[in-house]
């Protein structure tokens, strides 16, 4: 029985290791393809399932080098074979040589993580997650994209919440894929669909309601020169600035101003902005603080997304006008605000995918930071069609009007398996 287990998991683990063979690794992980991708993910995960899924990886595994011998490895190979890391040929022996090296940069850069080629804690946590959970992310994803009301145009931008990662995308081709800096879990980014309509320099902030409540008061109560500091100013009625001095911070609790801080790097949304208008108020924006793209886990701001390299994707928003990159950098130069609207606004869809088949045949997963992919969370993070609004029918004579039967397409039945479900909220 134990030599047919391993002989059909090898085939498995074979038919995962060349799933990317022949694939486009220029196609959009979100596109018109994602589901049929992802489905053949979904099947070759539940074969896994039904031979019994793979080992738990021992923590010793993480002081492993390469070089190294003996049985850790043994089990990291199998680990890494079962899920299509390592090439079945590969996995006799008991060392830490280059195939396996190269096997653990392929598993973490299915997982967004640094490929180093050794086991750090990130990667052990993501080995370990067991099988039947892989296959509910990807469950979650058909959902999601079975009632996908977001239409893929010919030029479109979409930000991956989970993968905290952005695409630009042109004729079903990824033109730009930069890292992102998105919600942290107790003020999680939306899911939602706008059009990006202009790109804004040297911006000012105007800060959120709730954001001025839960962080700025309570700053200003522990240091008074809290705002001067942040290069901000109180606007009241006709934006008359107020003096900060002049608030009793102690006991306000709703403020009767707003906060608005000045232009230049220092900005949180450092010197760019692209507008996408939507009622979550949410946006992609440059940011002072660089260093947050090189953690693995970027999951900090208060709802928007900060975008590296976010002046390059501005370019490419504003191909076929005057507004090259080194135009837009000579402009931010000038610390003067500057709106530059787009000629053709350029839909943008935020999603929440935690499980996926790529363009480049590798399967992908995220964790489910906002605790989503349940049947609740689904349905809450679902792009779902927009209503158009009820238009005024035309005064013709009642024979003319002609009633055309609506269709509609059978939904392809994916089950999702229950877990305890988590509620988010966006703020921005």
């Amino acid at each position: 029985m134990a030599v047919r287990f391993v002989k059909i998991s090898v085939a498995a683990a074979f038919a995962l290791f060349l799933g990317a063979a022949g694939a486009r690794a220029e196609q959009p992980s979100y596109g018109p393809n994602t589901y049929d991708r992802t489905l053949e993910a979904l099947i070759a995960h539940e074969d896994i399932a039904n031979r019994g899924g793979w080992p738990k990886v021992p923590g010793s595994v993480s002081s492993l080098k390469p070089d190294a011998q003996g049985p850790d490895v043994t089990i990291l190979k199998q680990r890494l074979m079962l899920s299509g890391d390592l090439a079945p040929e590969a996995l006799s022996g008991d060392v830490y040589d280059a195939a396996v090296v190269t096997a653990v940069k392929r598993f973490q850069l299915r997982h967004g993580l640094s490929d180093l080629g050794t086991v750090g804690r990130l990667t052990l946590k993501a080995m370990n997650v067991p099988v039947e959970v892989r296959l509910n992310q990807l469950t979650a994803t058909l959902e999601r994209l079975k009632s996908n009301g977001f239409t893929f145009a010919g030029r479109y931008v979409v930000v991956n919440i989970p993968g905290a990662s952005v695409e630009a995308v042109e004729n079903g081709v990824v033109q730009r894929r930069h890292l992102a800096v998105v919600g942290r879990s107790d003020r999680p980014s939306p899911v939602l669909q706008a059009n990006i309509t202009s790109v804004n320099l040297n911006p000012y902030w105007t800060v959120p309601t709730s954001i001025v409540k839960a962080d700025i008061i309570p700053h200003m109560r522990q240091d008074p020169g809290f705002i001067a500091k942040s290069n901000m100013k109180l606007l009241g009625a006709e934006n008359k600035e107020i003096d900060p001095a002049s608030v009793n911070w102690a006991s306000l609790k709703s403020p009767y101003f707003t906060v608005r801080q000045e232009p230049g790097p220092t900005n949180s949304l450092g010197q760019l902005k692209i507008d996408m208008p939507n009622s979550e108020a949410v946006y992609m924006h440059d940011t002072p603080k660089k260093t947050l793209f090189r953690n693995d886990v970027r999951f900090n701001s208060s709802g928007c997304a900060r975008i590296e390299g976010v002046r390059d994707l501005a370019a490419w928003l504003l191909e076929g006008t005057e507004w090259t990159q080194p135009a837009i950098e000579a402009e931010i130069a000038k610390n003067e605000r500057k709106n530059i609207p787009l000629k053709k606004s350029v839909p943008v869809a935020w999603v929440y995918l935690t499980g996926w088949q790529s363009g480049d045949g590798l399967v992908q997963f995220r964790e489910d930071i906002y605790g989503l992919d349940t049947p609740q969370g689904i349905a809450t993070s679902t792009i779902v069609a927009r209503k158009p609004k009820p238009k005024t029918p035309p005064q013709v004579p009642p024979q003319r009007l002609e009633a055309k039967p609506a269709v509609t397409a059978p939904a392809k039945p994916v089950a999702v398996k229950p877990a305890p479900a988590t509620t988010a909220t966006a703020i921005n």
